[in-house]
């Protein structure tokens, strides 16, 4: 694994080589493993290392980005070379701002919410994310879990398919005005399909502490629901009060989170456009980007360095505001929106420059409800409706209401008189995001929780009337 000590010499070395104005190295890589099984057996497992060197050069107002992994001599000069020859012929860009110094990189003058790390504070309390024992992951650990996945599933005369991986991971960046950021971080998932003759289940789960997975769980709440959903009957499309769990309710409100950015409003694509200060969402509804919050992930500062900040993006159902990159910000303040948008500044949720969408909370917290509710309670509240395991396949279909569609799959369950009676066939929704965080009844506790279409997030179960299902899938 590359150290930090190790990128502090390679950038030395890189600076020597550069005649720009400006430099910035970004460092990134680690160790990934992966166990793959299908049909009750591991078919694949794969080990990769690799780490990256990314070099920005300026020239004034142009610059230019190279990547190499190649760390010897000739390695470096050439990626130098190809960054400062790409900035040199690059159009200026007016938005350039000069690379960020440590000072304020940590501080963020001008700031909107919390630091997520304390000012000039390097031993600030950051949760640890970097485990020695998911470090320590084995091929043989990982088949282990694989076998207790497939003991479940054989028990119940099920096929099950996925994946367990390990990862080792570290993040640097680095530039000339003396910014030194570095992150190490480790991460464990566990994915799980159990098929049956006509259904299936799914589970998945990730951490950056194996001790918080649990795979013989997770295989035995995918295989129940796999035998529970069997011979699925079919449903009238139409609109029910759903139960999405936690993963359902990830993957379908991910969708709104790229508009939650400056340059989304800059470039009036945002469904926020004109509608930041006023309430959308229902008043259970309560949302932060956060770091630092003990379920997430991630490294404390983004893609040009700079502190991530813990902001209040909805708070009871108005929205507050939206993160900003140094330039989004600078645009922001001389632009026409400047007093329809609350408080502008960075906020260290901006991507390596340079780059075409400017930032976007990656770290989603929904806060817990005055009253959670568990999933059984939920349930045990609901005359009629329909409890969802995930959802896929989801797209955007009207950008400004937030209207998308998708597929139900892996777990979809009639809900009676406040019990499960058995499963259904797959829906097909078509339901405005804006009008489904209006009508959420209930909630649980939010947890860390993993989808397919979208980032891990923290986030709750959730009661919602009147879905909108458009057709009944044949499956």
């Amino acid at each position: 694994m590359l150290t930090q000590d190790q990128a502090v010499s390679i950038f030395d070395r890189i600076q020597k080589l550069s005649s720009a104005d400006e430099i910035e190295v970004h460092f990134s890589g680690g160790r990934f493993a992966l166990t793959r099984f299908a049909n009750n057996t591991i078919h694949q497992n794969v080990e990769e290392e690799n780490h990256v060197v990314s070099v920005r050069t300026v020239f004034g107002k142009r610059t230019a980005r190279a990547t190499t992994n190649k760390f010897d001599d000739d390695g470096l000069r050439r990626v130098v070379e190809s960054s400062e020859s790409l900035a040199k012929v690059q159009h200026p860009d007016p938005d350039l701002l000069p690379t960020p110094g440590s000072r304020e990189a940590e501080i963020n003058p001008g700031k909107v919410g919390v630091p997520a790390v304390a000012v000039n504070a390097p031993t600030a309390q950051f949760p640890l994310r970097h485990f020695e024992q998911t470090a320590a992951l084995t091929p043989q650990l990982r088949a282990d879990g694989v076998s207790k996945i497939v003991g479940v599933a054989q028990k119940h005369r099920l096929t099950a398919a996925g994946i367990f991986s390990s990862c080792e991971a570290v993040e640097g960046i680095f530039n000339s005005r003396g910014l030194q950021r570095w992150h190490a971080q480790t991460s464990a998932e566990v994915s799980i399909t159990m098929i049956g003759g006509d259904s299936s289940g799914w589970q998945k789960s990730n951490s950056p502490d194996i001790a918080n997975l649990d795979p013989l769980h997770l295989a035995e709440i995918a295989g129940q629901k796999a035998i529970d959903a069997a011979h699925p009957k079919e449903m009238a499309a139409g609109k029910y009060t759903v139960i999405l769990e936690p993963s359902a309710a990830l993957d379908i409100v991910g969708f709104m989170f790229w508009d939650y950015s400056g340059m989304a409003i800059l470039d009036q694509r945002s469904f926020l456009t004109d509608r930041i200060g006023t309430k959308l969402f229902g008043d259970n509804i309560t949302i932060w980007d956060d770091v630092s919050h003990p379920l997430q992930s991630g490294s404390p500062f983004d893609g040009e360095g700079m502190s991530r900040m813990r902001i209040a993006l909805v708070e009871n159902g108005i929205v507050k505001r939206v993160v900003y990159a140094r330039a989004t910000a600078e645009r922001m303040k001389h632009s026409q929106q400047k007093d329809k948008v609350g408080p502008i500044a960075a906020t260290g949720h901006g991507f390596p420059l340079p780059n075409e969408v400017g930032e976007m909370p990656l770290n989603i917290v929904f806060t817990p409800p005055r009253d959670p509710q568990t999933l059984p309670q939920m349930i045990a509240s609901t005359e009629r409706g329909v409890l969802i395991t995930r959802l896929w396949y989801i797209r955007e279909v009207d950008p400004y209401e937030k209207i998308v569609t998708g597929m139900t799959r892996d777990g979809t369950f009639l809900i009676e008189h406040g019990r499960i009676h058995h499963g259904v066939r797959n829906f097909r929704f078509n339901e405005s995001l804006i009008q489904m965080l209006s009508n959420v009844e209930a909630m649980s506790a939010p947890v860390r929780t993993s989808g397919e279409e979208s980032f891990d997030m923290v986030v709750p179960a959730m009661k919602i009337r009147d879905f909108n299902f458009t057709e009944v899938t044949k499956f």
